[in-house]
């Protein structure tokens, strides 16, 4: 049985896992990610591979940033911009002698998704990973979509409110699930506005101002769905990330974008039967998308 080490890199933590082909985990652990220090990243990597070596057959990497998936090179990082331009693939695998492939961490979670997930065996969907951001990825006839600037699937970038002015009218910042979950809970005077729990706690007990700042903002994804759906025609929607785990998420969200097709006959004419479900994978759909994208690569 052959087992492979994968990597998901995170804006807070490096998460990483010793997994089979199957997709089992056998064991699994996490470090602090550096916030501006890219020789520190590849100290950490390094310590994470050194650990690992002697047991696994490859390398494989989910990261943020546009990923050049066959060249193995980050472009632009994400919250980690000091990554732009490493060859990640290249150097891991000159160094160790390891089969190495990397993939963008929002493409990681829809090919978690389309594995062994909520999208197996569906030929065209999406994935919408709701958290800082709106990330994604796009699966069309039955395989993920990068796009020719390796683009394709960064929600966040579009635009949902043309009415606000420059940033402010983007999919990132309307449709951010740590947004939301903040001004959920100064709305509630709860001393941590981080705490999605005591947001959601407040949501639940139908706090009047909570319950308007959610059902607007699952209102905001629907958006989302509704242009997606008139680009591409897919069959199912994956709601991930980590609000995803909220049941009423999803179930808004499907409220809500029926309501609104309700409410424009010419849309809901066009617009044929869709799929809203939740993602099934939570913490660990990068590393298995991870996983997915090196599998490809080597069998």
């Amino acid at each position: 049985m052959k087992v492979y080490l994968v990597i998901d890199v995170g804006g807070t933590y490096i998460k990483f896992a010793k997994m089979t082909e199957a997709g089992r985990i056998i064991d699994s652990g996490k470090v602090v990610t550096p916030k501006d220090s890219l020789e520190l990243f590849w100290q950490l990597i390094d310590g994470i591979i050194d650990a690992h070596r002697g047991d696994i057959a490859g390398v494989a990497f989910s990261i943020p940033g546009k990923v050049d998936t066959k060249e193995g090179t980050v472009y632009f990082g994400g919250s980690l911009p000091y990554l732009h331009g490493e060859k990640i693939a290249e150097k891991v695998s000159e160094k160790y002698g390891l089969k190495c492939a990397i993939q963008n961490d929002a493409k990681a979670a829809a090919l978690a998704e389309l594995w062994q997930g909520s999208l197996k065996n569906v030929k065209d969907a999406a994935v919408i990973v709701l958290g800082t951001g709106v990330g994604g990825g796009i699966i069309l006839d039955g395989k993920i979509r990068y796009g020719s600037h390796f683009q394709a699937g960064e929600f966040s970038l579009s635009i949902l409110d043309a009415s606000k002015d420059g940033a402010d009218k983007i999919t990132g910042l309307i449709g951010s699930a740590v947004e939301m979950v903040r001004r959920v809970n100064r709305t509630l005077g709860n001393e941590d506005e981080m705490d999605g729990v005591l947001a959601f706690e407040g949501i639940k007990q139908k706090h009047p101002e909570a319950v308007k700042i959610f059902e607007q903002y699952c209102l905001n994804i629907a958006y989302l769905i509704v242009n997606i759906q008139s680009y591409y025609d897919l069959e199912v929607y994956a709601i991930g990330g980590g609000i995803s785990a909220q049941n009423i998420l999803v179930e808004e969200i499907q409220r809500q974008y029926q309501t609104f097709l309700d409410s424009a006959p010419l849309l809901k004419m066009n617009f044929p039967k869709i799929e809203i479900k939740q993602a099934h994978f939570a913490n660990d759909a990068n590393l298995y998308g991870a996983l997915y994208t090196l599998l490809e690569e080597i069998l």
